[in-house]
């Protein structure tokens, strides 16, 4: 068995090409062809060191992509304490077998797998529903490490003229924009949310949070925006004046989505819900350009296996020196 850590998962892992990897992978789950099993989410840090309440969350989410060598289960966790001690708020491993006999193949550190995939959802999206042609002008309220991730892949898809970034924060803000400008992002912080999302082309909320956090009266005609925080039904990024305003709502996997504070809160029919594969699929997508669209997600296993079954294929490519081996 082989053991990838950051630094081996970052040298094997190329948004350019992840990105046609998690397109495949929406395909297959909106035609049925995966295994995709209830994921399990629980408290965690309750009574520890004489603690009332959780710290954080634990998941557990495996997945099977059909006709794929290999299968593989994510165990994540969500703390959001951990911004605070300047620690990941996601971490998480993915364990990688054979698919024809069950043998453990590759523990990949989890923690890149999960930001760039769930970025390449931004990328996707604004490759495909994005109005107009060439790069966008984008807005990203939340300043962690999803929020580098979604410009990351979105830029990588489509292109970004510039970037607009708040978060409550001020150092925050300041620190994710500077690091997004060393990466040839021109990445700006701004005081308030909706500076940042007046004018823009595509608003992304990655954020933690149990409130909206912008105004959807400030969105502009045309403007996408993808959510990608909120998870649980007491997460919500959106308001009702955005659903109100959206010509079409996509979802990454609709029944769980329907289940999540943005749609809860804001009384959205779940009959509303599209299936993102829809859009890559050819079946549904941006009508007009002065439509505003909203994609949901709440991220999915199946986007976990095809990335680690990527990554293992990329490493049979190289020279075997890339991973740890571990022998049971």
């Amino acid at each position: 068995m082989h053991v990838f850590d950051d630094d081996a998962v970052a040298d094997l892992l190329s948004l350019d090409d992840l990105l046609g990897v998690v397109e495949t992978a929406f395909l297959k789950q909106g035609r049925g062809e995966v295994e995709r099993p209830e994921r399990p989410h629980f408290p965690v840090g309750e009574g520890l060191d004489g603690r009332t309440e959780p710290a954080g969350t634990g998941l557990a989410m495996p997945a099977y992509v059909h006709g794929d060598p290999t299968y593989a289960t994510k165990l994540a966790s969500v703390f959001p304490g951990n911004a605070d001690a300047d620690r990941p708020t996601v971490q998480a491993q993915v364990l990688l077998a054979d698919a024809a006999n069950g043998a453990p193949l590759a523990l990949f550190a989890g923690e890149r797998i999960t930001n760039a995939r769930t970025g390449c959802i931004g990328g996707l999206a604004a490759r495909e529903l994005a109005a107009g042609s060439g790069p966008v002008d984008l807005a990203v309220i939340g300043a962690g490490t999803q929020a580098r991730w979604q410009t990351r892949a979105i830029r990588a898809a489509r292109g970004v003229e510039r970037a607009r970034i708040h978060s409550p924060t001020p150092a925050s803000r300041e620190r994710c924009a500077a690091d997004l400008r060393e990466e040839g992002v021109d990445a700006t912080a701004v005081d308030s949310a909706t500076a940042a999302v007046e004018g823009a082309d595509v608003v992304v909320t990655a954020t933690t949070s149990g409130a909206p956090v912008f105004p959807g009266e400030a969105l502009a005609d045309g403007a996408l925006v993808v959510a990608v925080g909120a998870y649980e039904a007491d997460m919500c990024e959106l308001d009702a004046a955005t659903f109100a305003r959206a010509a079409r709502v996509f979802a990454d996997v609709p029944e769980e989505v329907a289940a999540i504070g943005d749609v809860v809160d804001n009384g959205v029919d779940p009959a509303r819900l599209v299936p993102l594969s829809a859009v890559f699929a050819g079946d549904a997508g941006r009508e007009t350009a002065e439509e505003l669209i909203v994609v949901e997600s709440v991220g999915s296993a199946v986007l976990d296996t095809a990335t680690a079954t990527h990554l293992w294929a990329v490493a049979g490519e190289g020279d075997g020196d890339r991973g740890v081996t571990v022998e049971f």
